[in-house]
């Protein structure tokens, strides 16, 4: 975020929440948060 313009950052959280609930539509998953490392 600091390096892009807020617009560019909101657009790929965006994208990567798409991809995430088409992966889920596809799948027929459940969401599963993602482990902290």
């Amino acid at each position: 975020l600091a390096r892009r313009p807020v617009k560019v950052a909101v657009v790929a959280q965006a994208a990567k929440t798409a991809r995430i609930i088409w992966a889920m539509l596809t799948t027929g998953q459940e969401y599963r948060a993602p482990v902290a490392a």
